[in-house]
């Protein structure tokens, strides 16, 4: 990766070291391994923002940016998610037209289980993200599904991320099926891929660049990235789901944006998903 090794000198070179081992091997299935990936990149960021705790990176860019942070625990006061999270529990809770409701589709209620998501799921050979299975759960009870990045279904999924805050989180890859190894690796690929006109990574903006100003922007750390969705931003004026966020990263990187939910989408947020694990559930958020 030779962004990275250029970027030595200002991140330091022990630093842009291990995400360089990390960036270069492991994209194989002979040679792939999540927790060793897990563990270079927490200490990447230790490395690179002593002053922070690795806990709090589920704060996003207000974990290293002390000025953003100032700003962002007064919006924090009264959050702007405060309404969403209100609507998504009444949602949640109204039954479909056949009396059953989401409740009846997930493990415990859907209750407290956000922690869990994505996972791998055997049966389907796919990995199965929280608001696909919202959609999955309105079909099974013959209601029409919701639309993927905004309005009822970010609500619902706010409501259910809720009921999960400060639980760990727990992303698992079952030995027993090479496939959902398949699918990480196909997630760490597309993160460290480079599309567009630009010719930008995810890696880029959130490794690299994370807290390096583009434009008005300063782009947050990888770390901790999938904990705190669905999130507010000021510059939607509403919630946006992750995948929502997803597309919205092609369009800034001039590369065409892919459909919500589709398989790399996915594949994608169960290596960012992992990335995080010990870490703890923050969502839904607020950022700008």
């Amino acid at each position: 990766m030779k962004i990275i090794k250029k970027l030595a000198l200002g991140l330091g070179v022990a630093a842009a070291a291990q995400m360089t081992q990390a960036a270069d091997s492991g994209f194989d299935l002979a040679t792939v391994n999540p927790e060793a990936d897990r563990v270079a990149l927490q200490n990447y960021f230790e490395s690179r923002f002593p002053q922070s705790e690795i806990s709090d990176y589920v704060n996003g860019i207000y974990a290293v940016d002390a000025s953003s942070r100032e700003q962002w625990e007064e919006l924090e006061e009264f959050p702007p998610y405060e309404f969403a999270v209100e609507e998504g529990e009444t949602l949640f809770n109204t039954p479909f037209a056949n009396g059953k409701g989401y409740a009846d589709c997930f493990e415990n209620g859907g209750v407290g289980i956000r922690q869990n998501y994505p996972y791998w799921n055997k049966e389907a050979g796919t990995v199965k993200t929280l608001e696909m299975e919202i959609n999955e759960c309105r079909e099974a009870n013959g209601e029409k599904p919701l639309k993927w990045a905004k309005g009822d279904i970010a609500k619902i999924s706010a409501y259910m991320a809720w009921t999960s805050r400060d639980k760990p989180i727990n992303i698992e890859i079952p030995s027993d099926d090479p496939r959902a190894k398949a699918a990480y690796l196909d997630g760490k690929k597309f993160f460290y891929a480079k599309r567009g006109q630009l010719n930008l990574s995810c890696a880029n903006c959130h490794v690299q660049g994370a807290n390096i100003r583009i434009r008005a922007d300063l782009p947050s750390p990888q770390l901790g990235h999938t904990s705190h969705f669905p999130v507010f931003r000021s510059k939607w004026g509403e919630l946006g789901t992750l995948h929502r966020r997803y597309k919205g990263c092609h369009k800034d990187s001039r590369s065409k944006p892919l459909s919500h939910q589709v398989e790399v989408y996915r594949n994608l947020e169960f290596f960012q998903s992992y990335m995080n694990n010990g870490l703890v559930v923050n969502g839904p958020g607020a950022r700008k």
